[in-house]
């Protein structure tokens, strides 16, 4: 097992800071004003449908005022409003038409936000470093990529389309209030409103912890869950199907608890609210009547006054909840722009070319490197890969071989020293065209749950069917895979689990050859294949190296015999360099390594665990 950091970096909202929820909303805005003028009409016909609402109790008024006659009176037949009539149509139509066009022009501002910050994200996740990607819980992280993508949705929804109404409908009741009735109907209304507002804001807060609490204790269910769904077999071999429940059941029931702790307080928040609405209406409905019987208001005006009421508690009932999930949003949105934060580690440097690769020659000039500050890996490591020729990298487990491939794709930089290509300063050219110069069959073969003919079509995306058939002939899988019900169109499962190693390591090997790179990495490429498979591989690896400059990482030493060049590393260092005859001579290292494994073919360079983890 190979590790490199025992010290997981914080999570989003761990790092001994939270990001406000004005600087997450700061962060929103850019996304939504790049459709400036759909956000300003959409504003406009959200004002526009508010208005309307607020006319509406207003005509109501004028109707039953005019309708306040005598039955007994000779007109009172005659008496049929019909401007009234037609302006409480048109006002009840334009509410909805003013609704519907805010949320049609508003539909392509959201989904566009929605869209480009999570591809946003997307990209940003495939840029972090290898470190990053190591300590990564995948279950917990696309459970927060997938709340905070909700979240912009429903922070727009709510924020845009009720809160904001809400406002603009209150500032118009207050100042009609104000304008034409007792001071006594706006300071009721204004001190129910304020007191209903605080209240709702401040349980809302103290509620906030709770939601924050079932988010992380879900990601961390939703985590153990996929590690174990994901290392199925695992859980097989070893039985361990109860053991795996009871640790995720021990995560649904710490979920449960924080969710009926949520829900208590959430009764709480309900209740507080029904008392202050039922009080601010009794005494509204009170003054009004009061009004009426003194005759210094009209029956109409009762009603008017109603209804205002009615339009502003409606949409209030409904605050604490959207307040609520207005947070929730905030609160999610927070770990999705989180994953933003994460720092690069490895990024082009300004003003980074492309490589340009004359003959792919490889130098490693005193290079020296660590994982962790306190324990170093590489130690001065200084050799060169002339173009097309074959070096091989021998050693002990935990040597610093695979953290040679590392520091050649440039998953992490280097300490000191300088790796280039072509004389190239490797930090010095752009990341796209250093990797496409390189092309790897690792040791652990990793392949997508899609088809054979798309996992070896990955590694040139756009080939013809014949170049993949012709990249599977010289991996000599062709006639397994013709040999499948399926073919090419054959699915490997969820990270190739339906193949077995050797056929994945020769997945790899096609997918390679197809990318037809300059430079090579065989990182142990054949070590899962049995030896009759691993002679023809081997001959056909080494006829696609002839012309290609290759680094070969390698427990089997018989495989690298031919190597232009073996370097022996221990402990980091490099203590023996040459061809396979003169490192044999010299009687070191190298030559004990080889009359250990003639004498255990099967064998491979074990060391101790402490030194897997710089592997």
């Amino acid at each position: 097992m190979r590790r490199h950091s025992t010290n997981p970096p914080p999570p989003p909202d761990a790092k001994g800071r939270q990001r406000s929820d004005w600087a997450t909303l700061k962060t929103l805005f850019p996304y939504l004003w790049v459709y400036k003028w759909r956000v300003i009409a959409a504003l406009g016909a959200l004002i526009g449908a508010k208005m309307a609402n607020v006319g509406v109790p207003l005509v109501l008024k004028k109707l039953i005022d005019q309708l306040a006659i005598d039955p007994a009176h000779p007109q009172a037949l005659l008496v049929l409003p019909l401007g009234a009539l037609v302006a409480y149509g048109l006002l009840r139509l334009s509410t909805t038409v003013f609704t519907e066009l805010r949320e049609f022009l508003f539909a392509r501002v959201t989904q566009r936000a929605v869209r480009t910050i999570a591809l946003k994200v997307f990209r940003h996740l495939h840029a972090l470093s290898l470190r990053f990607h190591l300590n990564r819980q995948t279950g917990g992280m696309t459970r927060d990529i997938e709340r905070g993508t909700r979240g912009v949705n429903s922070l727009i929804s709510y924020s845009l389309f009720n809160v904001l109404p809400t406002l603009v409908e209150i500032t118009l009741v207050l100042g009609y209030l104000v304008i034409n009735y007792d001071k006594w109907f706006s300071i009721i209304t204004a001190v129910a409103l304020a007191t209903y507002i605080t209240f709702t804001v401040v349980v809302t807060e103290w509620r906030t912890h709770f939601r924050r609490t079932m988010n992380d204790l879900d990601s961390k269910a939703n985590t153990k869950a996929i590690d174990s769904l994901i290392n199925y077999e695992t859980v097989k071999y070893f039985g361990n199907e109860d053991y795996e429940a009871k640790r995720y059941d021990q995560g649904l029931q710490s979920y449960e608890n924080a969710a009926v702790r949520s829900q208590t307080s959430l009764s709480v928040l309900n209740t507080g609210q029904s008392l202050i609405i039922a009080t601010a209406v009794t005494l509204i409905l009170w003054r009004a009547t009061e009004g009426v019987i003194a005759g210094t208001m009209s029956l109409g005006d009762l009603v008017l006054v109603n209804s205002f009421m009615i339009q502003l508690y409606i949409p209030l009932n409904f605050l604490g909840v959207i307040y609520r999930e207005i947070k929730q949003a905030l609160a999610d949105m927070e770990r999705l722009f989180g994953l933003l934060d994460q720092n690069r580690e490895v990024a082009d440097t300004p003003g980074a070319q492309p490589l340009v690769a004359r003959g792919a020659r490889v130098e490693f000039s005193h290079v020296e490197f660590s994982y962790e500050t306190k324990r170093q890996i590489l130690f001065d490591v200084d050799f060169a890969i002339p173009a097309g020729t074959t070096t091989a990298v021998v050693g002990h487990s935990g040597s610093g071989k695979s953290t040679l491939s590392r520091l050649l794709f440039r998953f992490y930089d280097v300490n000191r020293g300088a790796i280039s290509i072509d004389g190239q300063d490797i930090r010095n050219i752009t990341q796209a065209s250093l990797r496409a110069a390189i092309g790897i069959v690792p040791q652990d073969t990793v392949l997508f749950n899609d088809t054979i003919e798309y996992n070896i079509a990955y590694g040139r995306p756009g080939a013809s069917k014949e170049d993949i058939v012709a990249a599977a002939r010289a991996a000599s899988i062709h006639d397994f895979i013709e040999s499948l019900p399926d073919g090419y169109a054959t699915m490997v499962g969820e990270r190739g689990l339906k193949l077995s190693g050797g056929e994945k390591q020769r997945v790899a090997i096609a997918r390679t050859l197809l990318k037809n790179p300059a430079i090579l990495i065989f990182d142990e490429a054949t070590s899962a294949l049995d030896s009759k498979s691993e002679q023809a591989i081997q001959a056909q690896l080494k006829e696609i190296a002839k012309h290609r400059t290759t680094l070969v990482i390698a427990h089997r030493l018989s495989t690298i015999a031919d190597a232009q060049q073996i370097i022996v590393l221990d402990h980091g260092k490099i203590v023996e360099r040459g061809t396979h005859q003169s490192l044999l001579a010299a009687r070191g290292l190298y030559a004990q390594m080889w009359e250990r494994q003639l004498a255990r073919p099967d064998e491979e360079l074990a060391s101790s665990p402490l030194e897997l983890q710089g592997e």
